[in-house]
Formats: structure tokens, C-alpha cells, sequence
């Protein structure tokens, strides 16, 4: 019998057909991202990751408005077709998370310890694929579908000048939600023996 815990990791799933057919209000919704970012461990506790939670017409916005500008931009004109379509997916759910991690915290972590000092940029990035997922799990556990994008460093200045952000947040993810309206696909595992190694009695 699987524990909660793992019925929810299994029924996790990068969901790309969003919608705005949910029950929970926007300070519910809001409450549930907090809390597992809140939650969510950090080494020496440090918390430095950040959230922009976007609902409505701002997550509209960032998806068919900054995002579209920038990767019109960059990408052949053959290709953006693809883009757009892409792009009215993420938009089609309920709100977008910016994940960012908090360059000030790292900063004063490598020159208040320094023994560690390289060690402090990868457990940020440690600590802000810890609140991810914990924010992917509580998502999943209200049947709520979300994906995980990186148009970073592309939308940075532009998400950075219209929400007034200190320049010390560096954007990580970007992360449409909404109520599932199509299912993932099948999920493939490579072979356990390929992948564990495991010692002692």
C-alpha cells in the first residue's frame, strides 16, 4: 500500500493542457504556494528563495506579452507558430509562480562562513528545486496541473521593470497552473539496476 506521500509523487506530472476550472479561490491557491515555499528546507536556513504569484490578466500578460515579445525576438519566424500556440497553453490556466532565488542571502552566507563559500550557489539552487517540487506536490494534492518553464534569462529585465523587483532576485522557473483538462502521457522509468547502487546488511 503506497503512503499519501507517494500517491502524490506518482500522480505528479508536468501538465501542459490548462484551464481555469478549479475550486480554490486566489487567496486559497495563494495560501497553498506559500506554505510550501515556506516549508520547504534551505541550507543554514536560509530561505532565499523568492515567489511573484500571478493570477488573471498579470499571469496573461507574462505569457502573451512579455514572454511572446521576447522569444519573437530570438526565434525564425518558421518555428514561432509552435511558440505562440506553447505560449496560449501556459496562459490558459489560472495564474503563474516566478520562482527566484535571493542573491543578497548567498552573498552574505559566503562572507559570514567562509569555509563553505562554494558551496553556497549550488545548495541555493538545491534549496529552490526543494520549494519547487514542494510547491509541484501541493498543487498536485488540490488536483491542480502545473509545469515548470525557463525562459530565463530571456524575460528577466522585463518581469524585473514592470513588478519593480530588487535586483538581487534571480529569476529560476516560471510555472503555469490550472485544473487539468487533458491527462500526461505515460511515464518511462529507466531499469533500477542502472540507476541504484545499494551496500550493508
Amino acid at each position: 500500500m503506497m503512503s499519501n506521500f507517494l500517491e502524490l509523487q506518482t500522480q505528479r506530472r508536468s501538465i501542459y493542457a490548462l484551464g481555469k476550472n478549479i475550486d480554490l479561490s486566489k487567496a486559497e491557491l495563494t495560501e497553498v504556494i506559500q506554505n510550501a515555499i515556506k516549508q520547504a528546507p534551505s541550507a543554514f536556513n536560509s530561505q532565499s528563495s523568492r515567489a511573484l504569484i500571478l493570477f488573471g490578466q498579470e499571469s496573461d500578460d507574462f505569457w502573451n506579452k512579455i514572454a511572446y515579445s521576447e522569444l519573437e525576438k530570438v526565434t525564425p519566424a518558421e518555428a514561432f507558430e509552435n511558440t505562440k500556440a506553447k505560449l496560449a497553453s501556459f496562459a490558459a490556466g489560472v495564474g503563474t509562480i516566478l520562482l527566484f532565488e535571493d542573491q543578497d542571502v548567498i552573498k552574505n552566507l559566503e562572507e559570514n562562513f567562509p569555509l563553505y563559500a562554494d558551496n553556497f550557489q549550488p545548495w541555493s539552487e538545491q534549496a529552490h528545486g526543494i520549494a519547487l517540487y514542494a510547491t509541484w506536490l501541493a498543487l498536485t494534492e488540490q488536483n491542480i496541473g502545473m509545469s515548470v518553464q525557463h525562459y530565463n534569462p530571456l524575460v528577466d529585465a522585463q518581469v524585473a521593470a514592470k513588478y519593480d523587483l530588487p535586483a538581487n532576485w534571480k529569476l529560476r522557473a516560471q510555472i503555469p497552473f490550472g485544473s487539468i483538462e487533458a491527462p500526461a502521457g505515460e511515464k518511462e522509468f529507466m531499469a533500477d539496476q542502472d540507476r541504484f547502487k545499494v551496500f550493508g546488511d
